[in-house]
């Protein structure tokens, strides 16, 4: 019976022990995971920049000194609010539009009667190995930013591979840095402007937006304008440059820079009232 008792007692505090020893590994276990999430968060903490503030307000850039002009060209009434009826203007536009570039243009040929569609690419989301994560909202809207940083969404109208150009008399393209980069590798848009072009229906294009251009191969013997940081792009791809606020050159119209939309919209204006 004795024996019975101890050999009873050894497997009781056998299991109490084998118990203790996997308590003691779990806490071990996770102990080592808090501080590899620790060391990671450091890791991503060290990878990550800080948020950012937007430092181009619209309000700031129509009160900046040196742009009464452009004030004028958004707050004056506009005289005739039918001049392009009629007209019917593509914006082709992807994440990352100089907000002002796109809005600006946009509110104007509205004011003068034209119909205007936001244009987008089809949404293609990055395969899952990049890390991405895209809102729900991008398959229906495109990112504006000011100089770089994010500022807010618009939705768009219709996707590349859904027009035609009988559907347009003229097409043009707002700036941003990343915008013009995303729309240059879209197939369904290069072709769009190529056909666009043989058409010989007006294509506008400001700041980095003529790189665009550049991509369609539609440059070659053409002057034109652009950001000064894509001017040798230009070049490069064949065109004349010159640093004006406006250039027309037959049915392509360029500009450089936000401060430049006022030119830039009147230029567009003009081209439709001649056609």
């Amino acid at each position: 019976m004795k024996t019975i008792y101890k050999t009873f007692l050894a497997s009781i505090i056998g299991i109490f022990a084998v118990s203790n020893l996997n308590a003691q590994t779990r806490i071990k276990t996770e102990k080592m995971n808090q501080l590899n999430q620790v060391n990671e968060l450091e890791i991503v903490n060290q990878l990550s920049s800080q948020p950012a503030v937007v430092n181009m307000p619209v309000s700031q850039l129509l009160n900046a000194p040196g742009n009464e002009a452009l004030r004028d060209f958004f707050f004056k009434p506009v005289k005739d609010k039918t001049i392009l009826k009629g007209k019917r203007i593509a914006v082709i536009a992807a994440d990352g539009f100089e907000e002002i570039e796109l809005l600006g243009p946009v509110w104007y040929f509205k004011q003068l009667g034209a119909q205007v569609d936001i244009v987008a690419p089809k949404f293609n989301p990055a395969p899952a190995r990049y890390g991405l994560v895209y809102p729900e909202m991008s398959k229906t809207h495109i990112m504006a930013i000011q100089y770089l940083q994010p500022v807010g969404w618009i939705k768009f109208d219709k996707t590349a591979d859904q027009i035609k150009v009988n559907d347009y008399h003229a097409v043009f393209i707002p700036g941003g840095a990343w915008n013009p980069d995303n729309l240059r590798y879209d197939k369904d848009v290069i072709k769009f402007l190529q056909d666009f072009n043989k058409s010989g229906k007006l294509i506008a294009a400001i700041c980095h937006a003529p790189v665009v251009l550049a991509s369609a191969d539609i440059l070659k013997g053409r002057k034109l304008t652009g950001y000064w940081n894509i001017q040798v792009d230009l070049k490069n791809a064949g065109a004349t440059v010159v640093d004006e606020p406006v250039v027309t050159d037959g049915n392509i119209v360029t500009s450089r820079h936000p401060i430049d939309v006022a030119d830039f919209s009147r230029a567009v204006e003009n081209w439709l009232v001649k056609k």
